[in-house]
């Protein structure tokens, strides 16, 4: 037959055009049957027994519980400024100095005010003490002349002197002690004024009111500072805690005394140890959640104050139950279960579930320690009932 004829090219159109769509059947088929029919390699655990640890996780900030904003009563120019931020301060330790060259001034005009009203009062006193002497002596000659007027012994008008200088004495002793009462409320009051110029200056050293950190420097030395500006941030270290945001739906689970565990998100691996202080009497109306505060006692070797955290606070515990991981879980329609080994075949079986933990739930009912648990699969060879899986 010659390559020519015409039958032998229609038949070989023919086979080229029906052998590249059985090709591609041939291809669909192998890739339905590895899909469908093929067994799927898939990893297996079994169910353990341990204890479970349910948790209640919220998220907040570090926080201390005793927090002062340094400032100073009296407005100035700081002149020293001796400690920084990140600074551990005991109470009563100098932390700021305010210029005190005028207030020097002030106290060192009210003392010698106060000598000099001091002074008054003495000349005052000894005056006091001359007119009682002159007093004295009056009332002894008035007596002697009205004795010598009983025996007619003088004359009207010795006695009328007699008379008139006792009066004069007893004036002046009144006048005297109304002098040294004068006398004593000038120096009262200008000891109530050096005690306010030295209240004054003592105001230009600012202390510190308790031991702890300095967290924060608001000003430097030359700047002026008013009452009621910050100078300074000082915290108690000895309590410091995450007040975090829970949900409202959990509080009958929360309780003072719970142990918790702390993960800062600047080591997300790694968790301390708190424990519950203080719950919130006050939800958020937009949130619904409400304030927890955990008492931190370890904390990370660098921190800061303000920083995000998630709390885990321990609400229940379960010791030699039956746990798979969250992992394996599956839901179908409202029931949850695992896919599990039945002679190489997966096979769904719904679970009673009870604790769940961080990691792990409790299993109540439906598997037993002696099924294959099958981890789950990603990709197009998911797992799904009947199909066929291949266990290492």
């Amino acid at each position: 037959m010659s390559g020519d004829d015409p039958r032998l090219q229609i038949w070989t159109r023919w086979l080229w055009k029906w052998g590249r769509w059985l090709a591609v059947l041939l291809i669909a088929g192998g890739i339905a049957y590895q899909l469908r029919f093929a067994p799927v390699p898939v990893e297996s655990i079994s169910p353990v027994r341990q204890t479970i640890v349910s948790e209640v996780m919220g998220t907040g900030t570090l926080e201390a519980r005793v927090s002062t904003t340094i400032s100073p009563k009296i407005a100035g120019r700081i002149s020293q400024v001796l400690v920084d931020q990140g600074d551990v301060v005991e109470g009563e330790q100098l932390l700021v100095q305010l210029d005190d060259e005028e207030l020097q001034q002030q106290v060192e005009i009210a003392a010698a005010n106060v000598e000099a009203a001091n002074a008054a009062l003495q000349r005052l006193m000894a005056d006091k003490k001359r007119a009682i002497a002159v007093f004295e002596q009056s009332k002894r000659h008035h007596d002697r002349m009205q004795s010598l007027k009983e025996k007619n012994a003088i004359a009207q008008d010795d006695v009328d002197r007699a008379v008139e200088s006792l009066a004069i004495a007893t004036s002046d002793t009144t006048r005297a002690e109304a002098a040294i009462s004068e006398g004593q409320k000038g120096l009262l009051a200008a000891e109530k004024t050096l005690e306010y110029h030295r209240a004054r200056l003592a105001d230009t050293t600012i202390k510190a009111p308790f031991g702890g950190l300095i967290v924060t420097r608001h000003r430097e030395t030359g700047d002026i500072a008013v009452p009621g500006s910050a100078v300074l941030t000082l915290i108690s270290t000895e309590v410091l805690w995450v007040s975090a945001w829970v949900d409202e739906t959990v509080m009958s689970k929360l309780a003072v005394s719970q142990p918790a565990r702390i993960v800062f998100r600047s080591q997300p691996d790694q968790s301390y140890p708190g424990v519950v202080v203080r719950l919130g009497k006050q939800a958020d109306r937009e949130t619904r959640e409400f304030i927890v505060d955990v008492e931190v006692s370890q904390l990370p070797a660098n921190w800061a104050v303000g920083q995000r955290a998630e709390v885990f606070i321990e609400t229940n515990q379960q010791d030699n139950v039956l746990t798979v991981p969250l992992t394996v879980l599956s839901r179908q329609g409202a029931q949850e279960g695992v896919f599990v080994l039945d002679h190489g075949v997966a096979r769904w079986k719904p679970v009673t579930l009870g604790l769940r933990g961080r990691d792990t739930a409790e299993v109540r009912e439906g598997i037993s320690e002696q099924d294959v648990i099958l981890l789950p699969v990603t990709g197009p060879t998911m797992l799904i009932e009947g199909r066929r899986v291949q266990v290492p």
